[in-house]
């Protein structure tokens, strides 16, 4: 799924098509009744981590901050 989510990212930014994007749903939101003045769209990464901050010996585990 990151592949895709990174391919879809990609294509946005080789068409300049991020603003257009930003200005759609603005548009749907104002027929809505709601304003958008500003914004920012973000690209997050998911990473795979343990529950717990603790580590096997139920210490705080120094990386894990």
């Amino acid at each position: 799924m990151a592949t895709t989510l990174l391919k879809f990212r990609r294509l946005l930014e080789a068409n300049k098509l991020g603003e257009q994007l930003f200005s759609e749903v603005g548009r749907v939101l104002q027929a809505s009744g709601m304003k958008l003045n500003s914004g920012t769209i973000v690209d997050a990464s998911l990473i795979a981590t343990p529950s717990s901050t603790k580590n096997s010996e139920k210490a705080r585990d120094p990386e894990m901050h």
